[in-house]
C-alpha cells in the first residue's frame, strides 16, 4: 500500500481527492496540506511515497515548491490542477521540473468518476517509480545536437511512442534531430488539451518543426508530429507520399491516443522504410506494436531499464522479442540518426 500526501489550497477538493483514492485498496491517504509550507512539514511528519499538488496556491505556487522538492527531497508527483484544462505552460513546466503525470481537477468537463479514475492511473505509474532514477531524471546533456545530416527523403518514418516520464524523454531525443531529419510521428499519453502545448514546447526547443497533428497532414522530413490528446493517430499512404489520420476509436491499453495503434499502422504501410522508438512509460501499450514494425522490417529502439523512469513499456516489447536496439536515453537520439543515414547513403529507398 502506496502512501499519499494530498496537497491543494481548496478543502472541497482535498475532501473529493482523499475519498476518490481512499477507494482502492493499493492507496493509503496519509494526510493533505493546504499549501507548500504544510505540506513540507507533512513529508516530514508522515513521510508519504506520493503526493498530488495544485499549480495554483497561496504563499508559494505549486511550480516554485516541486522545483524545491525535487532538488532537496524527490518524491513521485502527481500534478492535479485546473491548468491542465488549457494545456497551459505552467503544466509543460510542471513536466519540466519533474512531475510524472498531469490529471485535470474535477469540474464542469470533467466529473467526479473521471477524475478518480484517471488520478489512480496517474498513482499506479508513480507507485513504480524508483526514487534514485528520479533524482537523475535531470542529467541529460541539453547542449545542441549534431551539425545536419542532409537527410533528403521523405521515404523514412520515425514512431516515437511513450507515457509516464515521457515529455522528458521524448524533449531529450528531439534536441538530438537535425533540422532536415525524416518525419516523425510521436504519441504521449496525456489529455486533451495538454498536447498542443507540449508540442509548441518543443517547437520552440528543437531544431526540427513540432505542432500538434491534424488530420491528413503530411509526414514530411524537418517536421514532427504529435498525436492529439484523445485522438489516435495512425500513418496511411497517399501515393508516394506518407499522412496521418486522427480519429475517434475505442481506447487502446485504456489509452487514446494508443502507442500500439500508432506503430500497427507504420508497421503495415511503412514496413522497412521505418524505425520505431519506445519509451519510458507504465504498462505494455506499443510492445506488441513494436513487435509488428519489427517483424515488417522496422529497425526498433527501446530505452534501457536504467534510463527509464518506469521500465514497463520498453521491457514488454523486449520480452516480446521485437527490440533490435536497447539503449539509454542519451543514446537514442544518435541510434535514430546512424540507421536512417545508413539507409541512405547504402540506397535503400524501400
Amino acid at each position: 500500500m502506496k502512501r499519499v500526501l494530498v496537497v491543494d489550497d481548496s478543502a472541497l477538493v482535498r475532501k473529493v481527492l482523499c475519498e476518490e483514492i481512499s477507494k482502492y485498496s493499493d492507496f493509503e491517504v496519509v494526510g493533505s496540506a493546504i499549501d507548500p509550507y504544510d505540506a513540507r512539514e507533512k513529508i516530514y511528519q508522515l513521510h508519504p511515497d506520493i503526493i498530488t499538488l495544485d499549480l495554483e496556491m497561496p504563499r508559494m505556487d505549486g511550480l516554485s515548491f516541486l522545483a524545491r522538492l525535487m532538488k532537496f527531497h524527490p518524491l513521485p508527483v502527481v500534478v492535479v490542477s485546473s491548468v491542465a484544462l488549457e494545456g497551459s505552460k505552467a503544466a509543460m513546466d510542471a513536466l519540466q521540473l519533474g512531475a510524472l503525470e498531469i490529471v485535470p481537477k474535477p469540474g464542469s468537463q470533467f466529473s467526479v468518476p473521471d477524475v478518480g479514475r484517471t488520478l489512480i492511473h496517474a498513482l499506479r505509474a508513480a507507485a513504480t517509480v524508483n526514487i534514485d532514477k528520479l533524482k537523475a531524471r535531470h542529467v541529460f546533456d541539453q547542449a545542441p545536437g549534431p551539425a545536419a545530416l542532409l537527410f533528403q527523403t521523405n521515404h523514412k518514418v520515425v514512431a516515437i511512442g511513450a507515457s509516464t516520464g515521457g515529455p522528458q524523454a521524448i524533449e531529450t531525443v528531439m534536441r538530438e534531430m537535425p533540422a532536415d531529419a525524416p518525419g516523425m510521428i510521436i504519441v504521449q499519453h496525456m489529455p486533451q488539451t495538454f498536447t498542443g502545448a507540449f508540442a509548441e514546447r518543443l517547437n520552440k526547443i528543437c531544431r526540427m518543426q513540432v505542432r500538434e497533428a491534424q488530420d491528413l497532414d503530411d509526414v514530411t522530413p524537418g517536421v514532427a508530429l504529435i498525436a492529439p490528446g484523445d485522438k489516435h493517430m495512425v500513418l496511411s499512404r497517399n501515393g508516394s507520399r506518407y499522412q496521418v489520420r486522427v480519429k475517434e476509436g475505442p481506447r487502446v491499453h485504456f489509452q487514446r491516443p494508443s502507442v500500439d495503434v500508432l506503430f500497427q499502422s507504420v508497421a503495415k504501410n511503412s514496413g522497412q522504410n521505418a524505425v520505431g522508438v519506445l519509451l519510458t512509460g507504465m504498462g505494455a501499450d506499443g510492445a506488441r506494436g513494436l513487435m509488428a514494425m519489427h517483424d515488417n522490417g522496422a529497425h526498433t529502439i527501446a530505452q534501457d531499464e536504467k534510463s527509464c523512469v518506469i521500465f514497463g513499456m520498453p521491457k514488454e516489447a523486449i520480452v516480446l522479442g521485437g527490440v533490435d536496439q536497447v539503449l539509454p536515453l542519451s543514446q537514442v537520439g544518435q541510434a535514430i540518426l546512424a540507421r536512417v543515414s545508413n539507409s541512405i547513403e547504402s540506397g535503400d529507398r524501400r
